[in-house]
């Protein structure tokens, strides 16, 4: 998802990337930059890990995943939100509705720390892609997913109820760099503020 948009920002800062056709792995031609193409959930411990120094993620998977890198820079693309969706002929009154019922997501750290804080009890399943049809097969009572437009959840009967918190993309960082990679970062960081609100 953030593939398409990350180059493109990444273009307008003026770096060129030279990268073929299902490569997994680029130069930039014009700055000190290798660019690794990750799938999106294992990013942020490959930057704890130190494999990656800096990454493009969402913020969403920062806060499921937990893994302690830097919020960098708030990238302001990609923007969608974590909600709450039942199907739409249910009366949901407040989130007290949640106690006791089954929810289905791809977030159950989030969902879990959204539950612990609101002292709601529910049962968490996890599960990894069309969380959207748990309701209508009888596998949950409610889902807890990402939100952009809501078509999707419109076309599986559904209906938002609850907002849990907003993200967007995020320029993230391992705490550890060397200062040399500091100075590259904060080079890029400029150049990205620049071509944002120039």
């Amino acid at each position: 998802r953030l593939n398409e948009d990350s180059l493109t920002l990444l273009k307008e800062c003026g770096i060129s990337i030279n990268n073929g056709r299902d490569q997994l792995m680029a130069q930039a031609s014009n700055f000190p930059l290798e660019v690794l193409y990750l799938r999106n959930t294992d990013i942020p411990q490959y930057v704890k890990d130190g494999v990656a120094d800096i990454a493009i993620i969402g913020d969403n998977t920062e806060k499921e995943k937990k893994t302690g890198i830097v919020n960098t820079l708030n990238l302001g693309f990609s923007k969608c939100r974590l909600s709450i969706a039942v199907s739409k002929n249910v009366d949901f009154p407040d989130i007290s509705w949640l106690q006791g019922k089954r929810i289905a997501t791809s977030y159950p750290n989030s969902l879990k720390d959204f539950l612990t804080e609101n002292n709601i009890e529910a049962e968490i399943h996890e599960i990894s892609g069309s969380v959207e049809v748990a309701p209508n097969i009888g596998l949950a009572d409610a889902i807890c997913d990402l939100v952009s437009t809501g078509s999707t959840l419109f076309k599986n009967g559904l209906k938002e109820v609850y907002r849990i918190f907003d993200s967007q993309a995020i320029l993230v960082a391992n705490p550890n760099l060397s200062t040399e990679k500091k100075e590259l970062l904060d080079q890029l960081v400029f150049r990205i503020i620049i071509s944002i609100f120039s």
